[in-house]
C-alpha cells in the first residue's frame, strides 16, 4: 500500500481537498479545543484559500498530477517486484481520491500473506507519514486470520534513493554551460516549529539526505573526471501556511539572499517530494522562478522529481522485499 497526500483532480475538488487537509489534527493541531473548532475552522480556511489555490492549479493544467504519477509508480513497482514475489500494489491518498478508506475497502476483499505499508515520504514527519498511518489504522479492518503487517517509515538514506536524486541532479546540470558554477538549492516542504519541538525527526532526516547527496555527487563527479558538481549549496524550506514559526530559511529568502550575493545560475532540487505536484510545478517552477529572474538570476532550473525512474523504483522494491524477508541484490533491482 503506497501512501501519498493526494491532490484535487478538478477545479471543483480544490475546496473539499483543502477542507480534508485542514481537518487533519496532524496538520492543524488545536489543543484541547480542537474537537470543537476544527471542522468550522477548516471550512473557513478552505473557503478563504480555495480561489487563489484554484488559480495556481489553473496555471499547471487545472488539476494535480499526483494521482496519475503515483499510480504510475505503483505499476512500475509491481513490475519490479514480479520476478521475486506475487504482489498487488495499491494507492491510498490522505486528502483526496482514492482516499485511504477506499483503498482499505479494496484490500479488505483480497487474500494475501503479507501487508506492506509504504508511505511515499522519504523523510518521516508527524504531518505526513504518521498522519497517513494513523488514518490507515482508523479505517482498515484487519483480515481474519490476521497477516503480518510491515511498516516502512522512511527511506531518506536508502542508497538507491540517494542515487536516484544524484542522477536527476546530474541530468539537470547538463542544462548549464559550467555546472561547477551553479548554486545547488535543496528545498524541502516546511513544518511548523511546534512539531519539531514535540520531537518530529523530519529536519534531521532532511539534513542527512542532503549530506548523502553531496557525498555521492562528489564521488560521481570524481569518477566522471569532469568536475561538474556544484561547489556551493544551500538548504531551505517551502510552503509555509499561517502565522506560526516554521523551519527556516524559506525558499524565497534563500533565493533573495543568493541573488543579492551575485549568484547568476541556480538549480533547485526538491528532495522531499517523489512526484511533481503544486509545490514543485507552481511554487518552485513558476513563483520561485519569477522571483529569481526579477532579482537578476540569469539561469534558473528545477530538478524533476524522481517519479518512476528505475533507480527510485528499485529503491522501493528493495524496501518492500527486505520488509517481507526476501533477499534480492540491489544491483539487480537497479538494472
Amino acid at each position: 500500500m503506497l501512501f501519498q497526500l493526494g491532490g484535487p483532480d478538478s477545479p471543483d475538488a480544490v475546496e473539499p481537498f483543502l477542507y480534508n487537509l485542514f481537518c487533519d489534527p496532524d496538520i492543524l493541531p488545536l489543543g484541547s479545543f480542537g474537537a470543537l473548532v476544527r471542522k468550522p475552522l477548516a471550512r473557513w480556511i478552505s473557503r478563504r484559500r480555495s480561489k487563489i489555490v484554484a488559480h495556481h492549479y489553473d496555471e499547471i493544467g487545472g488539476h494535480s498530477p499526483i494521482r496519475l504519477l503515483t499510480e504510475r509508480q505503483a505499476e512500475r513497482l509491481a513490475e519490479a517486484l514480479h520476478p521475486h514475489v506475487e504482489a498487488r500494489v495499491l494507492v491510498a491518498m490522505r486528502y483526496w481520491h482514492p482516499l485511504t478508506a477506499e483503498a482499505a475497502r479494496q484490500i479488505s476483499a483480497s487474500a494475501f500473506d503479507h501487508l506492506v505499508l509504504l508511505p511515499l515520504y522519504p523523510q518521516y514527519s508527524f504531518a505526513t507519514t504518521r498522519s497517513s498511518l494513523k488514518e490507515w489504522g482508523r479505517v482498515y479492518a484487519p483480515s481474519r486470520p490476521p497477516v503480518p503487517v510491515h511498516v516502512i517509515e522512511h527511506f531518506y538514506s536508502h542508497p538507491l534513493y540517494i542515487e536516484a536524486l544524484v542522477e536527476k541532479i546530474a541530468l539537470s546540470l547538463r542544462q548549464f554551460d559550467h555546472p561547477a558554477d551553479v548554486h545547488l538549492v535543496f528545498s524541502a516542504h516546511g513544518l511548523p516549529l511546534s512539531l519539531i519541538e514535540r520531537g518530529d525527526p523530519y529536519p534531521r532526516q532532511v539534513e542527512a539526505t542532503v549530506r548523502l547527496i553531496l557525498e555521492r555527487g562528489a564521488q560521481f563527479s570524481a569518477r566522471a573526471g569532469d568536475g561538474a558538481w556544484p561547489a556551493t549549496h544551500a538548504l531551505c524550506y517551502q510552503s509555509k501556511v499561517g502565522r506560526q514559526k516554521w523551519l527556516e530559511p524559506s525558499l524565497t529568502e534563500t533565493i533573495e539572499r543568493l541573488a543579492l550575493a551575485g549568484v547568476k545560475q541556480m538549480l533547485v532540487a526538491p528532495i522531499a517530494f517523489v512526484t511533481e505536484h503544486i509545490e514543485t510545478l507552481h511554487e518552485i517552477n513558476i513563483e520561485a522562478r519569477a522571483e529569481a529572474e526579477k532579482l537578476g538570476v540569469e539561469k534558473f532550473r528545477m530538478m524533476p522529481a524522481v517519479g518512476d525512474s528505475p533507480r527510485f523504483i528499485a529503491a522501493l522494491a528493495d524496501l518492500v522485499l527486505r520488509a517481507v524477508g526476501v533477499e534480492a541484490p540491489r544491483a539487480a533491482l537497479a538494472g
